[in-house]
């Protein structure tokens, strides 16, 4: 399993809004992508910015590209996340997962 991290964020008055987008436009395109398992999308703001984190897991490296197209390592971009986002995040880090555990 690999895991796809992304980072972004925007300011305090725009992060209800950039939520909004994620949940309504950037989740179920993952979920439609075959090769999708999960994902976990975090967020925390302090005085100016909210940050946002989306860990996106995935069957191996090679679906990815379901997703974003030949070049996974570069992020996803959409119209609004250039005019939602400061200092857009051009790339994503890819990790493999080893070892997952849950507890009861």
């Amino acid at each position: 399993m690999t895991v796809r991290i992304w980072e972004g964020k925007t300011k305090i008055k725009h992060s209800d809004i950039y939520k909004n987008i994620i949940e309504k436009r950037d989740i179920p395109d993952y979920e439609k992508t075959d090769g999708f398992i999960k994902l976990i999308f975090l967020k925390r703001s302090d005085n100016d910015f909210t940050y946002f984190k989306l860990l996106t897991f995935w069957t191996d490296l090679n679906v990815i590209t379901n997703f974003t197209g030949p070049n996974f390592e570069q992020a996803v971009a959409h119209e609004d996340d250039r005019k939602y986002l400061v200092d857009f995040p051009g790339n994503v880090s890819h990790y493999e997962v080893f070892k997952e555990k849950h507890s009861v």
